[in-house]
């Protein structure tokens, strides 16, 4: 033991992505959740203040928004739930990050999660590389496939079995 700190490194995930219109039209996409049912949830919930709760896929994720800065960045605690035992999350909370950035007509969205726990790191890869799918599509005004089927090809790109998932 030492009383002088230690440097310590998490697994995180990142993205970018280019996405077309403006910051306004995608952080309408990141904020109100009936615009993206199939991955929010038909009722989560993101309450458009600092401090404001985030319910999202049916209390499953829990947290509170800790950066509100519409059309730029939005911050959120991320806590996931068990439903047999809603009172208490088994996994560590942690933080998920989006930022917009205008590049000319487009906009750079760039995905931010950490910490994550080391053996979940490839499906929580892989489930935000489905949602930015998802995502993509409802920005450019084409059917968003369910959840399911995006799922499943970013279970492919990532090696990973969905019927043998990590708890």
């Amino acid at each position: 033991m030492s009383d002088l700190g230690q440097p310590l490194r998490v697994p995180a995930v990142r993205f970018e992505r280019i996405l077309p219109g403006s910051p306004e039209h995608v952080w309408r996409y990141l904020t109100e959740c009936s615009r993206l049912p199939g991955w929010f949830g038909d009722d989560g919930n993101i309450e458009p203040r600092e401090g404001g709760v985030v319910t999202l896929m049916g209390g499953h994720i829990r947290g509170v928004v800790t950066q509100w800065k519409p059309n730029r960045r939005l911050a959120y605690t991320w806590n996931v739930f068990d439903a047999a035992n809603g009172a208490e999350s088994p996994y560590p909370e942690s933080y998920l990050t989006f930022e917009l950035e205008p590049q000319g007509g487009n906009v750079l969205l760039t995905l931010l999660h950490l910490p994550i726990l080391e053996r979940f790191e490839k499906q929580n890869t892989m489930g935000w590389h489905t949602f930015l799918d998802m995502l993509g599509a409802a920005v450019r005004g084409q059917a968003v496939e369910p959840r399911a089927a995006h799922m499943k090809r970013s279970a492919a790109l990532y090696g990973i079995d969905l019927s043998n998932l990590q708890k």
